[in-house]
C-alpha cells in the first residue's frame, strides 16, 4: 500500500461513518490518465490550497438510508471574524441553494461551506449557525449566513425520511482537515448518481507554474447529474451504452422526446491562493461550469448547478479593516480560469472513479463505472500506455 493509499485509510478511520465504509478509491490518474495541460498539487484535491479543510459524515444505515454531509473549512480560525472572500454562480437554479445571496451581496463567506441533500438543507443552515454561535468569540454574534449547498439523492436514498441531524452537519465540519480527501460514496455524494453510474464527491487541483504566480486552484464536486459521459474527449458513455437519451436516439431519433426525469444536480466548490476579488472569483466561478461541460453536462433543466468559489488571500479581519491593495488584475485571470476548467473536469473523474456501487432505497442499485471497460476504452482512443495504466498517482 502507497503512503498516500495510507493517509487515505486513516482519514476514513477518524471520520465518523454511520454503516459501511468504502473501499479504497480509485482515482483516473490511478488509470494513467493525465488530463489538462496543468499539473496538480501534491494531493490533487482542495486542500493543496493552503488551510483549506474538508471532512465528511457517511450515513449507511438498514436498506434505505444512503446519504451524508461534506463540509468544507476555508481556515480552520474563527471565519466568521476572519472572513474569506467569495462568490457564487449559479449554472442552473433549480436547486435550494441556501445562503448564496449574501455571499453575491457583500462577496465574503464567514461560516464552514456544507454539503448535504435536498430535504435536509434546513437541518444544515440551523445546525452551521449553531456552531457558529457556539464558537468563542461569537457570544454577542446575532446574524449569520451559514452557506449549505445540495443534490438530490432520493433515488437511493429515503430522502422524506429527512435522516441528516444537526450532530451529523457538527461531525462533518469537526472532523475537516487538509490533507488527502477521501472521495466517491462518502459524506453527501453516498447516495449521487452522476452521467449514468454511481456519482459522488471527487476533488482535484492545479499548480500555476512560477511564471503564472504559483497559484493553487483546487475544486470539489458534489456530482449528482445526467448528460453524455465523456472523458479526456473520449465519448466513454456512448462506448458504454448508458447517456441521457438513449433509448430515443437509438430507436426513433426523436429529438422531441423529453430528456431523463433523473438529471439531478452538481454542487462545485473552488479555492485558491490567488489573491483576487470577489468579482474575479465569480468569474472563476463561471468557468467551473465549462469544466463540468467537458465532461458531458448540458446543464439539463433539472439540474442545479451552484458553483462557491473563495480566495484564501486578502481575509477580512472585521469590517472596518481595508482590503489590501494586491488584488490581481483581470489580464493574470487567464490561468487561473484555464486550471478552473481542468480541476473541475478531473475532480468529476475522481468522483466517478471512486465510487462504489450502492443498492439502497427500494432495492435500487447504482453501479459503479466499470474501471477495467474504461481503462479499455481510454487505451483504444490513445489516453493512456498500455505499460502506465496501473502506476498510481496523485
Amino acid at each position: 500500500m502507497s503512503l498516500r493509499w495510507l493517509a487515505v485509510s486513516l482519514l476514513l478511520c477518524i471520520v465518523p461513518i454511520t454503516g459501511m465504509a468504502q473501499s479504497e478509491s480509485v482515482r483516473v490518474r490511478d488509470l494513467g490518465l493525465a488530463p489538462g495541460l496543468f499539473g496538480p498539487g501534491p494531493h490533487n484535491a482542495l486542500t493543496d490550497v493552503a488551510g483549506v479543510q474538508v471532512g465528511h459524515r457517511t450515513l449507511v444505515e438498514g436498506d434505505s438510508v444512503r446519504t451524508g454531509v461534506t463540509a468544507i473549512r476555508p481556515h480552520g480560525g474563527d471565519l466568521f471574524h476572519d472572513k474569506v472572500p467569495a462568490a457564487v454562480h449559479v449554472g442552473n437554479g433549480f436547486g435550494k441553494a441556501a445562503g448564496v445571496l449574501q455571499v453575491q451581496e457583500l462577496g465574503t463567506i464567514e461560516t464552514p461551506i456544507v454539503l448535504t441533500n435536498t430535504l435536509d438543507v434546513g437541518t444544515a443552515v440551523a445546525a452551521t449557525v449553531d456552531w457558529m454561535l457556539d464558537q468563542p468569540g461569537n457570544e454577542e454574534v446575532s446574524s449569520v449566513n451559514a452557506v449549505v449547498g445540495e443534490t438530490n439523492d432520493g433515488v437511493l436514498n429515503d430522502i422524506r425520511g429527512q435522516h441528516v441531524t444537526g450532530d451529523d452537519v457538527v461531525a462533518a465540519i469537526e472532523s475537516a482537515s487538509g490533507g488527502p480527501v477521501a472521495e466517491g460514496s462518502v459524506g453527501a455524494g453516498t447516495g449521487t448518481r452522476a452521467l449514468g453510474w454511481k456519482g459522488g464527491i471527487g476533488t482535484s487541483s492545479r499548480l500555476l507554474p512560477d511564471a503564472y504566480g504559483a497559484y493553487t486552484v483546487g475544486a470539489l464536486v458534489q456530482a449528482n447529474y445526467g448528460g453524455v459521459l465523456r472523458i479526456d474527449g473520449v465519448p466513454v458513455g456512448e462506448r458504454l451504452g448508458r447517456y441521457d437519451f438513449r433509448s430515443v436516439v437509438e430507436e426513433t431519433g426523436d429529438e422531441e422526446t423529453p430528456g431523463p426525469d433523473d438529471a439531478g444536480s452538481c454542487m462545485i466548490v473552488l479555492a485558491t491562493d490567488a489573491p483576487v476579488s470577489p468579482r474575479n472569483l465569480e468569474r472563476m466561478a463561471r468557468r467551473a461550469m465549462l469544466g463540468l461541460a467537458r465532461t458531458g453536462s448540458y446543464a439539463s433543466n433539472g439540474s442545479g448547478d451552484f458553483v462557491v468559489a473563495f480566495s484564501t488571500q486578502n481575509r477580512r479581519a472585521g469590517d472596518a479593516a481595508p482590503r489590501p491593495d494586491s488584488l490581481l488584475r483581470n489580464a493574470r485571470m487567464s490561468p487561473l480560469f484555464l486550471a478552473t476548467v481542468e480541476a473541475t473536469e478531473e475532480a468529476v473523474y475522481n468522483a466517478l472513479t471512486a465510487a462504489t456501487t450502492v443498492t439502497g432505497r427500494d432495492g435500487h442499485t447504482q453501479e459503479a463505472l466499470p474501471l477495467d471497460r474504461l481503462r479499455a476504452i481510454l487505451r483504444d482512443a490513445g489516453r493512456i500506455d498500455v505499460n502506465e495504466s496501473d502506476a498510481p498517482r496523485p
